[in-house]
């Protein structure tokens, strides 16, 4: 099996009735390498059990996941709940599957947040402050507090902030804030544990002050032209994981309890913080200023 660090799909594959390879994209939450040593045990195992060939690739922005769907022919995906919801809006992606998490959770939540030593404890003290978004294909790290702002009042963010930035990453977006290299950070709630974890910097010198409503954690949809019995293999080997040894320890390294079943419905909450931010799923173009 090949597993790429790239930021191009080398394999392309039109539709077709079986397949005994697919091209699967990842979103850039957080380090590649990282990304993609979490999420290699997972393609083999699949392989593993069902023969069919998994190979990973990581987009280098949020957005790039849609393109590749609709210009390279990309198989399927492990969306975050923006991308996912944007996919199944504008090309019918069907979702299959997502995890549930140590917490029991089968979801995170935004945070917006700045540094212990801020003075700035409310929207309004974030007037003409510098914040950082993560990319304007992210629910945590950027359609939540867009319209978390926009319900309190501020209409345009260029003249609201002094300065307003993308970092490409959830991990960038929190290190900005700790590092004091922006004033206001937007980043989803399992990246912000994960790194409190790791280092208690992020723990003791970030303040949370706003959180979202929940939303769908990162699970995997496949285009709709791909064969019913790829789709039905691979969503029960997910779905039975935590049933097989091999599975639970395979599991247990990505971080997670099981694979729950995924649908259409579950997007509702992302939805509707679109509808509130004033995006246009269908229609949403956007470049990263």
């Amino acid at each position: 099996m090949r597993f790429l660090i790239c930021f191009l799909i080398i394999i392309v594959l039109p539709g077709f009735s079986s397949a005994t390879e697919l091209t699967i994209g990842l979103i850039p939450e957080q380090n590649v390498f990282k990304q993609m040593k979490r999420y290699k045990p997972i393609g083999e195992y699949i392989e593993k059990k069902t023969g069919i060939a998994i190979t990973f690739t990581i987009l280098p922005r949020y957005g790039n996941i849609i393109e590749s769907f609709e210009r390279k022919k990309l198989d399927g995906a492990f969306w975050g709940s923006f991308t996912g919801a944007m996919a199944i809006r504008k090309l019918g992606i069907q979702p299959v599957a997502r995890p549930v998490n140590l917490d029991g959770t089968s979801s995170y939540h935004g945070y917006i947040f700045v540094h212990k030593d801020s003075v700035i404890h409310s929207i309004e003290g974030m007037r003409q402050s510098v914040i950082a978004f993560v990319d304007k294909a992210t629910t945590a790290g950027y359609v939540f507090p867009t319209a978390y702002f926009k319900e309190r009042g501020v209409k345009e963010m260029n003249t609201y902030f002094r300065e307003h930035y993308f970092t490409g990453s959830h991990d960038a977006a929190i290190y900005a804030v700790l590092n004091k290299e922006a004033e206001v950070g937007c980043a989803k709630n399992t990246i912000f544990d994960m790194l409190a974890y790791e280092n208690s910097a992020v723990r003791d010198d970030l303040v949370v002050l706003a959180k979202s409503p929940d939303v769908p954690s990162n699970g995997l949809g496949l285009r709709r032209n791909i064969a019913p019995a790829v789709k039905e293999k691979i969503e029960q080997v997910l779905l039975e994981m935590d049933r097989d040894p091999e599975g639970r320890e395979v599991l247990k390294e990505f971080g997670v309890i099981k694979f729950i079943r995924t649908t259409e419905e579950d997007y509702g909450p992302v939805f509707e913080l679109a509808r509130k931010a004033g995006i246009d799923l269908k229609r949403y173009e956007y470049t990263n200023d």
